[in-house]
């Protein structure tokens, strides 16, 4: 099986963070800024939607056969142009959501506050022909901030998940559209490597990994071989974001 993991476009937290981060040095970001200024459900931005465009041109050559997508609304709207190119209907996977889930959090010493996110009757609406069976009249998201060690609870969870689809479907292809966060995450768990901060799986808006899952030849075990990461093959300079 292989497994294509790309990030969402730009939002507009990202621009956010961006413009903060050109106005307070490259590894800057204030964080009490950010965070009293950034909304809980960001759109893609007029950029993040010509990265989804772009890219819904490029994966159609790569002959995939199951679309997932985050229920956050900038993964659904950089799928969109991929299940159109594709013909395919996208599941929303709940558990592909960015570490920290739905929140408001105006400072570091504030209380967060947690937000339901698009209901089934929204996704309907927005995205026909999504198959969002994870998602209620109530939304989907009912805490307030999910923190790390959960956000790597659960990446082990999907990585289990993703093992047994291979095992079940050697020659399927699969296209997911996920965050930075949790991607990093979820790479971790797929190679076995215990949560740690000392290195980071980074990707840029719209970014594809590709990772394979191969059948031993003497055995029925599975070895998971990332074939490259961060793949921007897709965009022009004019449309690289962070």
């Amino acid at each position: 099986m292989i497994l294509y993991l790309i990030r969402h476009g730009q939002s507009t937290n990202n621009l956010l963070a961006e413009e903060l981060r050109n106005r307070h040095g490259p590894f800057s970001v204030p964080y009490d800024t950010y965070m009293s200024q950034r909304v809980a459900e960001p759109p893609l931005t007029a950029i993040g939607e010509a990265q989804a465009k772009s890219l819904g041109v490029y994966v159609n050559e790569l002959r995939i056969t199951r679309l997932y997508s985050s229920p956050m609304l900038r993964s659904m709207q950089t799928m969109r142009p991929i299940a159109e190119a594709m013909n395919l209907a996208p599941s929303v996977w709940t558990d592909l959501h960015e570490q920290g889930g739905l929140f408001l959090r105006p400072g570091a010493d504030a209380e967060a506050t947690g937000f339901p996110g698009l209901n089934r009757s929204e996704v309907e609406e927005m995205f026909p022909g999504y198959l969002s069976d994870g998602i209620g009249e109530k939304g989907w998201w009912h805490g307030a901030e999910e923190d790390m060690a959960s956000c790597y609870a659960r990446a082990v969870r999907v990585a289990g998940t993703l093992r047994q689809m291979a095992q079940d479907t050697d020659n399927g292809i699969i296209a997911a559209i996920s965050h930075g966060t949790f991607m990093d995450s979820l790479l971790k768990a797929l190679l076995g490597r215990l949560p740690g901060n000392d290195f980071y799986f980074n990707h840029h808006n719209t970014a594809i990994t590709r990772v394979d899952f191969v059948r031993s030849q003497t055995n029925s075990n599975l070895s998971v071989l990332i074939r490259y990461t961060n793949r921007v093959d897709h965009l022009t300079a004019e449309f690289m974001t962070y």
